[in-house]
């Protein structure tokens, strides 16, 4: 007999049989909750559930409410669909393209047309699946072996990512005769995957997995088309340009075109602003640009260089942050933490703001607003501004595209651009790229830089940075005007230089480790870029310097 410490609603210690696993500790410990619990934290590191329990561990369960045990769940259900797949169309293979609300938008690799009879007899095959309560195995395999494995079966995307693999060992999972190789810890059995849904939309299907606070809940499908179609339209030039997932960006890198991607995409971004200018300049009703997108999208960039092109046109732009009208922060409110609420709607002065914008649509000249950070106050200097004909405001700020903030301004005089970071690459066939990550990864290496933050220090604030997003910005996405994606195809093997020492000084004691760890590994993928090549008004020198802006 073994000792194990677990803590799950109070530290208790208890005796277990030699071969007993976590799964069959977590059974008998977790009560009611056991079916939520996915993966164990043993002394610190995540472990899933069908390994044996180690003797003197300390134990607690991850269930589906927390992002870790959501991760585990999203990541297994795509197991689940491949595995299903095959009996319903044993010579076709689904590719997971990219995460929207609370789902995954899916193809068949061949393209073939999806029918409603398609998705009844894969949902109904994936439903047997559960029920049987089938065992996830898992072995390690030399990664030669592995890539030899994935040649044969087609799958051309995890071979070519395995190509770069430093690891001589990678772990592969078998759900019934279906082999496969995740980025990520699994589920140990097909029972736990009770709740999920499969959709047709537009040339694909999506597999719909549990909303956020409720495990055994699919919240009502409501597709926000113009951010599928902006997704769509940098995916189909991802494969335009042979660079659609990680291991064809490798490979470029490898073959010396670094030079040649860069150019390419910064060209592309360049007309994609550039058309953006001149839509806004087709209408000179327009005085005020607003611009929101979250955290590490590169809003500040954009603004700058879209008033750039807008310059080009003829007019005269002037980029401004809501950041200036911040009440005081003795006036802050609070969040549910009773911390002040930097993210809310109520820390701007509204009132002052519609104020100040209808004196400038007026045509009066009128005096604006500097907020201190140091002291926490608004401060006024002597900046007047007035606007004539050619005049436009640039601004940005999160609460741009809600239309509380600009109540007062007519519609008309307002354009509005949603911006954020939706990166066109996967990691291969059935592991999509998180774009969340990638922002995260953005912020890490800013932080560093502008700010004298620790990696261990952005990791911490970022559960609270995604709350805001989730309230503040993205309900209010699609009713932007326009979308633009600031993802740049090679940014993450250019990001990866400047975040792994960062992500290194974490220790393991600290309780950012797993989630630095995990992003390690997700940065070990990826060969470095040089960045010599790189323009002073690319978007990515916002993150890691050198850039034309002044940021």
């Amino acid at each position: 007999m073994g000792i194990v410490k677990v803590n799950f609603e109070g530290e208790k210690t208890i005796d277990f049989a030699e071969g007993t696993t976590y799964r069959q500790l977590a059974k008998e410990t977790c009560g009611a909750a056991y079916d939520d619990m996915v993966l164990a934290k043993v002394n610190g590191k995540f472990v899933e559930l069908f390994k044996p329990v180690d003797d003197g561990a300390e134990v607690c369960f991850v269930s589906t409410y927390e992002k870790n045990g959501r991760r585990t769940y999203r990541r297994s259900l795509i197991f689940l669909m491949e595995r299903a797949l095959m009996d319903v169309l044993p010579d076709g293979d689904v590719r997971v393209m990219y995460s929207l609300g609370d789902g995954y938008f899916c193809k068949l690799s061949d393209d073939r047309e999806i029918t409603e009879e398609f998705i009844d007899s894969l949902k109904s095959a994936m439903k047997e699946l559960v029920k049987k309560d089938i065992t996830l195995g898992k072995t390690v395999e030399k990664t030669s072996q592995a890539q030899k494995h994935f040649k044969e079966r087609g799958m051309k995307d995890k071979e070519r990512l395995l190509r770069y693999r430093t690891s001589s060992n990678i772990n592969i999972y078998e759900l019934d005769g279906c082999l496969d190789y995740f980025y990520g810890f699994m589920v140990p059995s097909t029972g736990y995957l009770h709740t999920f849904d499969l959709k047709k939309f537009e040339d694909g299907f999506m597999l719909l997995y549990p909303t956020k606070n409720d495990p055994y809940k699919i919240a009502e499908f409501d597709p926000a088309v113009k951010l599928f179609n902006t997704l769509k339209t940098s995916a189909e030039w991802g494969k335009t340009m042979e660079i659609n997932t990680v291991g064809a960006l490798n490979d470029a890198i490898a073959q010396g075109r670094s030079r040649e991607v860069i150019l390419t995409q910064e060209a592309l971004m360049e007309e994609q602003i550039g058309s953006l200018a001149k839509e806004i300049v087709s209408n000179r009703d327009r005085k005020f640009v607003m611009i929101a997108g979250p955290s590490s999208s590169g809003k500040t960039t954009f603004s700058h260089r879209l008033s750039t092109q807008l310059q080009a046109r003829g007019l005269k732009p002037h980029p401004f942050p809501l950041d200036d009208y911040y009440k005081n922060r003795d006036q802050m409110p609070l969040d549910e933490f009773g911390e002040k609420d930097f993210e809310a709607l109520e820390g701007l002065d509204i009132e002052l703001f519609n104020s100040d914008m209808q004196k400038l649509l007026r045509g009066e000249k009128t005096l604006l607003p500097n907020f201190n950070f140091k002291t926490g106050k608004r401060e006024y200097h002597d900046r007047y501004m007035q606007l004539g004909p050619e005049d436009v405001l640039v601004i940005e700020g999160i609460h741009g595209l809600n239309d509380k903030l600009s109540y007062t301004l007519p519609k008309e005089s307002k354009f509005k651009i949603y911006i954020s970071a939706l990166t066109q690459l996967s990691i291969d066939e059935h592991n999509p790229l998180s774009t969340t990550d990638g922002r995260l990864i953005r912020r890490i290496v800013r932080d560093a830089r502008t700010r004298g933050t620790s990696a261990a220090g952005t990791i911490s604030m970022w559960d609270s940075v995604r709350r805001g997003e989730e309230k503040n910005i993205f309900p209010f996405q699609e009713a932007a005007d326009a979308m633009f994606n600031s993802a740049l195809i090679y940014e993450m093997a250019v990001l990866k230089t400047f975040c792994q020492p960062q992500l290194y000084c974490i220790e393991p004691e600290d309780p950012q480790y797993t989630e630095a760890n995990r992003l390690l590994k997700l940065l070990d993928y990826v060969l470095p870029m040089p960045t010599e090549d790189i323009a002073n008004n690319s978007l990515v020198r916002e993150f890691i310097g050198g850039g034309c802006f002044g940021l």
